[in-house]
């Protein structure tokens, strides 16, 4: 704890969050010690727009699932990723995360990698809109639906079974009756190169790279982990559990970030964003 004060003390720090983040406010991961196991494939791209039923099931297993994510409040390690912002010790916050917990915990310019399932994308007009909206509109074109839950998955769906899914009726985009998406990256799509580079840039104007709660099984976060190597800046990992990078970590914790992020605010001295 000392060292990773030290490290992030010094300020002009980028934070790469992942899904063990939020695992305290109840979403959960699925390569954590609590993670869950899906039962099939994710869905991607390629299903979701060519396979009509296949879009069925997903806006049935959202639908339900969103409620959850809706509910879901800031734990104390997004709170804290909030406060080191708010004392000017962060370059940015890049999260892997689609749930919207950091903006809720009051941070700002958040850099969303993966998207938001607050949102809601039509891929023939390109028109956004909330989810909160869309939710209405399902239930209002679902009246009454239930269906048993049997597991909650951290990119915000449910399993369901196929019966339950066949009773579920889809909406369309309201403006020009397109296909309807989360605004968040499938599996099968890449992230905006744009956003991408503004990612490298952020790492590379940093002294030192955090990630929060991230395996870094996938290449998405672990390529910004590769460039602060390459560039010579320091990596600390606070994690559950080991990560794909721990050989490039120059600091590695494995604990609860609720824990570890709080206690690493009171080692920290009092600094705010006018004061730097």
């Amino acid at each position: 704890m000392d060292r990773l004060a030290e490290l992030v003390g010094g300020g002009d720090v980028t934070v790469l969050s992942g899904a063990g983040l939020s695992t305290e406010s109840g979403i959960p991961d699925y390569r954590g010690p609590d993670g869950v196991q899906r039962r099939g494939a994710p869905m991607t791209y390629q299903t979701f727009t060519r396979e009509a039923f296949a879009r069925r099931r997903y806006w049935a297993r959202s639908h339900l699932g969103w409620r959850g994510i809706a509910r879901a409040s800031p734990n104390d390690g997004h709170r804290a990723v909030a406060a080191l912002q708010e004392r000017g010790l962060l370059t940015g916050i890049v999260t892997q995360n689609v749930d919207g917990l950091h903006q809720a915990a009051g941070a700002d310019e958040v850099v969303e990698l993966h998207g938001s399932l607050d949102r809601v994308i039509c891929l023939d007009c390109g028109d956004l809109s909330t989810r909160q909206r869309l939710h209405r509109r399902l239930e209002a074109a679902n009246p009454g639906y239930t269906a048993q839950i049997t597991a909650v998955h951290p990119d915000g769906d449910v399993e369901l079974t196929d019966d339950e899914v066949a009773g579920f009726a889809t909406v369309d985009c309201e403006g020009c009756g397109g296909m309807l998406k989360p605004d968040v990256v499938f599996f099968g799509e890449t992230v905006p190169a744009p956003r991408v580079q503004h990612c490298f840039g952020l790492v590379e104007r940093s002294r030192a790279l955090l990630v929060l709660g991230s395996s870094l099984t996938v290449m998405s976060g672990r390529r910004f982990v590769i460039r602060a190597v390459k560039h010579g800046i320091p990596v600390a990992i606070v994690n559950r559990g080991a990560t794909r990078s721990d050989p490039d970590a120059t600091l590695l914790l494995d604990a609860p970030l609720g824990t570890v992020l709080p206690a690493l605010l009171h080692r920290l001295p009092q600094r705010s964003t006018a004061a730097a």
